[in-house]
């Protein structure tokens, strides 16, 4: 893997419904739009993953320098079974709570 030259900052994220029920994870450069992204979605009805099961809650997150890295951590969880996930979750937030307000 080549990194680029360049410092910045991209977080992947894991967010869920108000039952946490289901789990959504994506990357992004600027995790407080993501997630007011994610609230906008729910609002005006559109039909992406998000809206559909209405996740917007920030259970989890990681923060990465390079985009590559963080790609690679986004799909490495993507294949995880959801019991793994929550085991993460757990090391950083282990009572599973919505985590929105520290990206306010």
């Amino acid at each position: 893997m080549e990194l680029q030259q360049g410092y910045h900052t991209y977080y992947i994220y894991i967010i869920t419904n108000k039952s946490k029920t289901v789990f959504y994870i994506g990357v992004t450069n600027n995790l407080r739009i993501r997630l007011n992204q994610h609230k906008e979605n729910i609002t005006v009805g559109n039909k992406s993953f998000a809206s559909r099961y209405n996740v917007k809650f920030l259970l989890y997150y990681e923060k990465f320098t390079w985009i590559q890295e963080a790609i690679m951590r986004e799909k490495e969880l993507k294949g995880w079974r959801r019991d793994k996930k929550i085991e993460l979750i757990k090391i950083i937030n282990p009572d599973l709570d919505f985590l929105n307000y520290l990206f306010e």
